[in-house]
């Protein structure tokens, strides 16, 4: 499988987290694991939503086995795991996989609040 294909979605890590947050007005995180089923079950349904909402919403992936601060600081017990930010701020947070017209639904409640 290559990574070469252009993406929406950003790849972060502990390092690259705050920043992540605090430049994307918007933001979505999905906090995956490689092993995870419904983590790989949701992944293409956030790379769609990344697409759909480009330049409006960010969307990021963290690997929470190489992202323990993240995780810890977050107290994300369950993945997957979005998390849903606003000015740098965690307004929302989703466990466990949904269908994308839900998870749609979420990113809808991010823009108009």
């Amino acid at each position: 499988m290559s990574n070469t294909a252009a993406t929406a979605v950003l790849k972060v890590t502990d390092q690259s987290f705050a920043d992540a947050v605090k430049t994307n007005k918007l933001l979505v995180v999905d906090c995956y694991a490689d092993w995870c089923g419904p983590c790989r079950m949701i992944a293409p349904l956030v790379e769609d939503l990344a697409n759909e909402y480009s330049g409006r919403v960010s969307f990021a992936k963290v690997d929470v086995d190489q992202a323990p601060n993240v995780s810890r600081q977050y107290h994300v017990s369950s993945i997957p795991t979005l998390l849903f930010f606003k000015n740098g701020e965690m307004v929302d947070r989703q466990v466990g996989a949904l269908p994308k017209h839900a998870l749609q639904s979420r990113v809808e409640s991010l823009l108009s609040n």
